[in-house]
């Protein structure tokens, strides 16, 4: 959870490269936080990375909360050789907007707001383990848990609640 701050970005490409073990290819946005970010949090260790701007029009917006068209996009190889059909944040995107639906404190101008951080993000940790583990997805016929491997059968929501938080 965080701001588009660069300390923000310093703190999440640091997780990101302490997660992965092998080569890999990044895409970001077009915040120019990340291009330094990166650089700090991956070091020698190498990386693919490219950012996608997009490029909005110059007129205004269509409503109140809503920004100026987005006109198309640039695809920017930052460092290492990213594959080009590979440059998207299509993925991210997707799991925001599901994110967003599925949960009220996501949505603007909503009742359904965290007081605290600590709350809010153990709303978030509940909707991905039910979204991973509980919920079967339609095209998948399981649930994603299930597709990956990492069990055998969906969580019950029995299962989820007695779940320990971690909380003491």
């Amino acid at each position: 959870m965080g701001d588009r701050s660069a300390q923000s970005a310093n703190l999440f490409m640091k997780d990101v490269a302490y997660r992965l073990v092998e080569r890999g290819q990044l895409t970001t946005d077009g915040n120019n936080r990340y291009l330094e970010a990166v650089d700090k949090a991956f070091g020698d260790m190498q990386v693919d990375f490219a950012q996608l701007q997009k490029i909005y029009g110059t007129e205004g917006s269509s409503g109140r909360y809503s920004p100026p068209e987005c006109k198309g996009t640039k695809k920017i190889k930052v460092t290492g050789a990213p594959e080009l059909e590979h440059i998207s944040t299509s993925c991210i995107e997707r799991q925001n907007l599901t994110m967003r639906m599925g949960m009220r404190r996501f949505a603007r101008l909503t009742n359904g707001f965290s007081k605290k951080m600590e709350n809010h993000c153990l709303a978030i940790a509940l909707h991905f383990v039910y979204y991973n583990f509980v919920r079967v997805h339609k095209t998948l016929r399981v649930t994603p848990a299930i597709e990956a491997g990492l069990t055998k059968k969906p969580m019950t929501l029995e299962e989820l609640v007695q779940l320990p938080t971690g909380q003491d």
